[in-house]
């Protein structure tokens, strides 16, 4: 199909649409393909084609071939670029652009106007040029490629326009266009009628121009004339002396200069002699011309030479012998010309197709590789030739009448064949040749399309070489030799045809994978033993594991298990040599660790058992401090606290803010709970721990005094009630309402847990300050002394060991507060009305919103001169007991021992014994609405006064004493039934014998009472002498949450103030020696004392 495409080269400049077709010349240059082989960057100069003819090329295969092209309109501007910028090269010779040599920058010429046009033609494309249209182009690397000329009818104007260019410029031509014309005229029979009608206006230039012509070589004087046959002169005999044009329709020439000849346009440059010695030849003559009929004659003359080429074609001998490519011109020449089908021209055809047949076996010989690189089977396949029939192919080759390009290269394959054969049955001699050497083999083989018996064995010998190759890499790592390995290279190696060396490469991995296993699952038998076994004899298996050359992942496992055991007892000696008391942290983990390990450890059990010991001891310690449900850790309660109030943050990132001053080494930060933990499990030993503790213990008193400090701000602030923030729903105050004594923060009654108004005087906490029950020193004492025992150091025993030091250092400062002597003063101070809270109530001064009546338990307290006067009238549910003791009041030590007394997480006397000291003179009572209302007047309260100033310690002493004898003589028949020991102690905590109906009807006659003071104002003795009416009442005190003791002896205490009411001391937190030694006003007059004085 191929050959007779018009896409063929070969067959596209002899088509019959081609007018070179009807050139018989020898133009081999425009008519034949040329192959051009192209180089990296080797280029071709700017040029046209001969006679301004068509060309086209086809890049076979290769890198792509650049080109660069002008369009024929723009020739001549292109010419004159270059003789514009090389004018002497254009002097010497003015046909230079013929000759291929003249290469010129591309953007040169554009820069001179010239259009340049560029592509890139890539293999399996095709690339025209028109006519004139001069390109130039290079390589971009090792290609091929194909190119002829043609020439299509349109051609035939521009053909002759060439021929006129070729005159001015002096250059021959490759062929004579007239006499093209005339051949093609001469068989009009066979022309197609578009190219006859072509040639016919192109020949009518001709004869026109040949006429005028000769016209003009008659005037010259050119007489005498004769036919010349031009088309026989060879082309340099017949070319004109000037302008070297081919002559073929006329010519003038002097006997004077014989051979010599030229055209009708220059005959004066022929000689000196006289035109009338001058002589014309003409081809035809004018009337020859038009009517050219002889066609027929020319085309037998033509056959004729055919057949000749022919014959001698094929009668040639080996050293003569023709292409096959001559052979196919023959075959196409005849068909073109319409030769007769005769038996030469069968014989040629027979001869070129065995030829052709002979020539694509051979191809596919020299460019057939193998599909696939091992085919399977070993059989020859359908396609292929044996060795000996690819030697009788060659000689047939050489045995053909034409002469084959293919014919030495198959005769090179077969001498390759051979010592291929050769290299084979030498290396399949040996006994275990390498696999590298037959892999290389069998590359060589690869590019041979020819059945080879050798290849089977030498496969079979390859992949027997590569399983030897694959045991020996495996085996010689023995790291890597798995058993997954080892049983996937026994299955690959059981497919492998028999042979020495692989049986006995089979029976020792086999061999080898047998024992790896048994140690493998021994290894892992041992590993998950119950019990464990002991380390001496995992060790033994483990010497024996290491002496087998392969990786066993149990027995990998097993080593590091003992591995891990080593360490773990080499640390759990290390820890008992050491000397120091080991870490809860350390133990947990080498308890943990040793649980891991799949190995008998001896000290594992010992661990184990002071690790629970431990977490006993915390349990217990939990259920002593710990209240039910409680929010906080043990260490959190045990340690000093580090979430003090919102000011603790504010101060944390003022810190952070402060840079450390220079030479000072920055401190472990303590801001938080896990820091303070942090600390303490990295730190050394107790002393170190102690320190930090104590370092926490300063950070949070001296937050606490800051937080104590604001909060106490917020009473004397003079901003609205509305801008402060209180409680823990931190939103503006509002009674009834409670203060913390630790914190001074105040608090919504409904926000917080409040104790009852019948549980008497007694310190309240807020829920951030109340963290555990507070136990006391003799139950925490032994947890200390049961720490010890077990020798272990955990962040809790070291804060217990501190919060006792703290303990026993407190009640030192407490103790010699306490028996120095300091605190009458103080104790004055407090009773004397100093007490002061922002948000009383007074009676009758209630504004027109929230205008409440005063409750039972509410009291009202005195401003400080220094503040403006101003009261702010809210309703209160404040009792005496849960009113702090104003700072203001206290000395600093005793502020700091107080608010120290509060942070320890132990209940100590010394604690109940300094509140039973301040809290003596401001014992609750009932308190109504009309005595704040209608009080003694400011003389009655003068002359009170004056006459208590009046009455000596020791007067009193003896006054309270009789008066309590003779009022025991009278109540003692009405309490008789009620009688219970004397108590000696004060007592702050709420009695638990009480039972709660009994609270709730005590709470109701309160009440009663309160309705009743404000309907009936009676004096405090004649409510005093009422309750003598009954023996209930009897057993009822003024006190408002009154305990009604009983037993053989109730100790009283009248009040030293205006309303001389007896009160239970129990009721009111005074001891027997109190009452003995001090004055006791009730909290009724001491708010009367205080509304005087104002």
């Amino acid at each position: 199909e191929y050959l007779d495409s018009g896409w063929n080269l070969n067959n596209m400049p002899v088509m019959e649409q081609s007018v070179l077709a009807h050139i018989t010349a020898d133009i081999c240059g425009m008519k034949l393909p040329w192959l051009y082989v192209g180089m990296c960057f080797s280029s071709f100069c700017w040029h046209i084609e001969d006679h301004w003819s068509y060309s086209i090329n086809y890049l076979h295969w290769g890198e792509p071939k650049t080109w660069y092209g002008a369009p024929g309109y723009a020739a001549e501007q292109l010419e004159d670029v270059m003789k514009k910028l090389a004018p002497e090269l254009f002097e010497s010779q003015p046909d230079l652009l013929h000759q291929l040599v003249t290469i010129m920058n591309p953007n040169t010429l554009m820069a001179h106007g010239v259009p340049v046009y560029r592509t890139n033609q890539c293999a399996g494309e095709f690339v025209i040029t028109f006519p004139r249209a001069y390109h130039s182009g290079f390589n971009q690397g090792f290609n091929f490629a194909e190119a002829v000329n043609f020439c299509t009818v349109d051609w035939l104007p521009l053909g002759r326009q060439c021929v006129e260019h070729y005159r001015l410029l002096h250059r021959y031509c490759v062929f004579s266009h007239d006499e093209m014309i005339c051949k093609m005229a001469s068989k009009a029979d066979v022309l197609d009628v578009v190219v006859a009608s072509t040639v016919q206006k192109d020949m009518a230039i001709m004869i026109e121009d040949e006429k005028r012509l000769r016209e003009k070589v008659d005037k010259l004087g050119v007489t005498d004339s004769e036919r010349v046959a031009f088309e026989l002169f060879p082309d340099d005999e017949r070319q004109c002396l000037k302008c070297k044009t081919t002559c073929f329709m006329s010519a003038v020439y002097c006997p004077c200069k014989p051979g010599l000849l030229v055209c009708l346009y220059h005959v004066e440059d022929l000689c000196s002699c006289p035109t009338y010695k001058y002589k014309l030849g003409y081809r035809y003559t004018l009337e020859e011309l038009y009517p050219m009929m002889n066609a027929l004659k020319m085309r037998a003359e033509s056959y004729n030479e055919w057949a000749s080429n022919v014959n001698e074609a094929l009668e040639a001998k080996i050293n003569n012998k023709r292409s096959l490519i001559s052979f196919k011109a023959l075959i196409e020449e005849s068909e073109m010309k319409k030769f007769p089908d005769n038996d030469l021209l069968r014989h040629l055809r027979l001869v070129t197709q065995d030829a052709d047949k002979c020539a694509s076996v051979a191809q596919q010989l020299l460019n057939g590789k193998r599909q696939t690189r091992y085919r399977s089977g070993g059989g020859k396949c359908q396609n292929q030739l044996t060795v000996n029939e690819l030697r009788l192919f060659v000689r047939q080759l050489y045995a053909l009448p034409c002469v084959l390009s293919q014919t030495p290269l198959l005769k090179d394959l077969l001498d390759r064949v051979e010592a291929f054969q050769q290299q084979s049955q030498k290396l399949l001699s040996v006994e275990m040749p390498s696999a590298a050497e037959l892999q290389e083999l069998l590359d060589v083989s690869f590019d041979f399309d020819v059945d080879l018996p050798q290849l089977a064995e030498l496969r079979i010998r390859l992949e027997q070489a590569r399983w030897l190759e694959d045991v020996q890499l495996a085996s010689s790592d023995q790291s890597s030799l798995t058993l997954d390995d080892m049983r996937r290279l026994i299955d690959s190696g059981v497919g492998l045809a028999p042979y020495p060396a692989v049986e006995k490469a089979m029976a020792k991995l086999q061999e080898l994978l047998t024992v790896s296993e048994h140690w493998d699952d021994k290894a892992r038998n041992l590993i998950k033993a119950r019990p464990r076994q002991s380390l001496s004899s995992l060790v033994a298996a483990v010497k024996e594991i290491e002496e087998i050359p392969a990786y066993l992942p149990n027995g990998v496992a097993l080593k590091d298990a003992v591995q891990k055991a080593k360490d773990w007892l080499q640390e759990v000696e290390a820890l008992q040599v050491g000397g120091r008391v080991p870490v809860l942290d350390t133990l947990v983990e080498l308890v943990t660790r040793g649980r891991s390990i799949p190995v008998h450890l001896d000290y594992l059990p010992r661990l184990e058992s002071l690790v629970s010991e431990v977490q006993a001891w915390k349990e217990c310690a939990a259920n002593t401090f710990l209240c039910e449900n409680s929010p906080y850790s043990l260490l959190e309660v045990l340690c000093p606290r580090c979430d003090i109030g919102m000011l603790n943050l504010k101060r944390k990132q003022k810190k952070l803010k402060e840079p450390v001053p220079s030479g000072k080494k920055k401190s472990t930060k303590l801001e938080t709970l896990s820091d303070l933990e942090r600390a303490l499990s990295e730190s050394k030993d107790t002393a170190s721990a102690m320190a930090t503790l104590g370092e926490a213990r300063l950070k949070e008193m001296e937050v606490l005094r800051s937080l104590r400090a604001a909060n106490e701000v917020k009473v004397l602030s003079s901003e609205e009630d509305a801008e402060l923030k209180v409680c823990l729903c931190q939103k503006e105050p509002a009674a009834p309402m409670i203060q913390c004594e630790l914190c001074r923060g105040f608090f919504h009654t409904g926000c917080v847990p409040v104790p009852s108004v019948l549980q008497g005087p007694r310190v309240w906490l807020c829920p951030h300050c109340h963290r555990s029950e507070k136990p006391p020193l003799e139950k925490i004492l032994p947890l200390l002394a049961s720490l010890q025992r077990i020798r272990v150091r955990l962040p809790e025993g070291d804060a217990l060991r501190y919060m006792i030091e703290r303990t026993v250092n407190w009640q030192h400062r407490a103790q010699q507060m306490l028996y120095s002597g300091n605190l009458k003063l103080i104790q004055d101070k407090v009773g004397s009305g100093l007490l002061y809270n922002r948000w009383q109530a007074t009676a009758g001064q209630l504004p027109e919103t929230n205008k409440v009546s005063q409750t039972i338990g509410a009291m009202s307290f005195s401003m400080p001169h220094d503040w403006d006067n101003r009261t702010i009238y809210l309703h209160s549910s404040f009792s005496t007991g849960q009113h702090c003791i104003p700072l203001h009041v206290i000395s600093t030590e005793l502020d700091e021992l107080m608010m120290e007394a509060q942070l320890l997480q132990v209940s100590l006397p010394e604690i109940q014994e300094l509140y039973q000291i301040l809290f003596t003179k401001q014992s609750p009572v009932l308190q109504t609405e009309q005595r704040s209302s209608v009080g003694p007047t400011n003389e009655k309260a003068s002359c009170c006064r004056g006459k208590k100033d009046g009455i000596s310690y020791m007067e009193r002493k003896l006054k309270r004493r009789f008066e309590r004898e003779s009022f025991y003589d009278e109540k003692r028949a009405r309490v008789k039934k009620m009688r219970t020991p004397k108590k000696k102690k004060l007592k702050l905590n709420h009695s638990k014998d009480l039972c709660t109906n009994k609270l709730e009807r005590e709470r109701e006659r309160l009440f009663e009472m309160q309705r009743s003071s404000e309907s009936h104002l009676l004096p405090s003795d004649m409510s005093f002498s009422e309750q003598e009416d009954s023996e209930d009442e009897d057993a009822i005190c003024p006190a408002v949450n009154c305990l009604q003791p009983e037993g053989d002896e109730v100790d009283w205490v009248q009040c030293d103030g205006s309303c001389n009411q007896w009160f239970h001391q129990v009721c009111v937190g005074i001891s027997p020696e109190m009452a003995e030694k001090e004055d006791y006003i009730c909290i009724s007059c001491t708010g009367k004392d205080s509304q005087y004085r104002k």
